[in-house]
């Protein structure tokens, strides 16, 4: 069957840039310079979710594009249904249900960015990496030890379309991070958060959890709460980064300095980490069970040391074109 199709028009400036990036063609192939970052298969799979969730009777670009959508969700669907239950830290266990909360001052955003862009990694990376780098140095301090260790965050992944985003309602999924708790060399850490946030990109374990959320609310409470307590056995903790407002917003003559948020929790998960840019700023937050971390002060006091260890390591590193360090070091951790 044939489908009829409005070819989009394709510029001048768009035909030179693709000309440009040709290194060899013949009759049987053209070999390409491809840029960083620029997709060359279907698309990543939080992407194709959020476009499959959009437009749902839209159907895929051809056969090949099926088959290698369908080889990615069989695989997804093997590792959620295979993931092992989280690492057992202190973190880690019955909640007791009363919260703690902590929160740290801002962090200059644009120090953020510039670490990032040193490192040759995203503003997410380099937060993740420090929320990772407190939390493990929290657990040291409290006597366990964490070399070579690693635990599971659930990440929230927005999987509503930007034309959609007035609506009402939750249309999120959930994608399993790893962090690795247990290396010590901060840059060590960004590059290994990046590589698997990198993994996450392409995955459609987001649309699945939200599959199984949605299914799961049909049903009964008891099968609802058996759905989310096997959620929560796979992550120590949830974890989420909101971008706010670049300027501070006023109300009624007032300026609003700063805000914050907290991450829900569910089942016995204990730890919520929210990170929240706004105003030229990013902040951390925590929110803990009593039972499992009743001092998370003491996780907050650890971010900015963390991140100041990033900003010294970068601000020594060469600057320029071409200067950002190479991303294929292999993963190593300390021990």
């Amino acid at each position: 069957m044939t489908r009829n199709r409005e070819i989009p028009a394709i510029s001048a400036e768009d035909t030179a840039l693709v000309r440009a990036m040709v290194l060899h063609e013949d009759n049987s192939i053209i070999a390409f310079n491809k840029p960083a970052g620029l997709a060359v298969q279907a698309g990543s799979g939080v992407a194709r979710s959020i476009q499959m969730l959009g437009h749902p009777q839209q159907p895929l670009l051809s056969s090949v594009d099926m088959a290698r959508s369908g080889m990615q969700v069989l695989a997804d669907v093997g590792a959620l249904a295979l993931m092992a239950d989280d690492s057992p830290t202190l973190l880690k266990g019955r909640p007791a249900g009363r919260k703690r909360v902590a929160w740290s001052e801002p962090l200059p955003l644009d120090e953020v960015k510039a670490v990032g862009k040193a490192l040759g990694c995203s503003v997410n990376d380099v937060l993740l990496s420090c929320a990772a780098g407190a939390l493990g140095g929290y657990l040291a301090s409290r006597g366990q030890a964490v070399a070579g260790s690693e635990i599971r965050a659930m990440v929230p992944v927005n999987l509503r379309p930007l034309d959609q985003a007035w609506k009402l309602g939750n249309r999120f999924g959930l994608a399993p991070l790893v962090l690795p708790l247990g290396i010590a060399n901060p840059v060590e850490r960004v590059y290994a958060v990046h590589r698997r946030m990198d993994e996450l990109k392409g995955s459609y374990q987001p649309l699945l959890a939200f599959a199984v959320l949605a299914l799961s609310g049909l049903f009964i409470k008891p099968v609802q709460d058996a759905v989310l307590n096997m959620f929560a056995k796979k992550a120590t903790a949830v974890m989420t980064n909101v971008p706010g407002p670049a300027q501070h917003l006023t109300f009624c003559g007032s300026t609003l300095r700063q805000t914050m948020f907290w991450v829900p929790a569910s089942g016995d998960i204990g730890v919520g980490v929210s990170i929240l840019s706004y105003g030229g700023g990013v902040q951390f937050g925590l929110i803990t069970d009593e039972a499992l971390c009743p001092d998370p002060q003491h996780v907050i006091e650890r971010f900015r040391p963390d991140f100041e260890q990033l900003l010294l390591l970068a601000l020594m590193l060469p600057w320029g074109p071409g200067a950002a360090l190479a991303l294929d070091t292999p993963e190593t951790t300390n021990t």
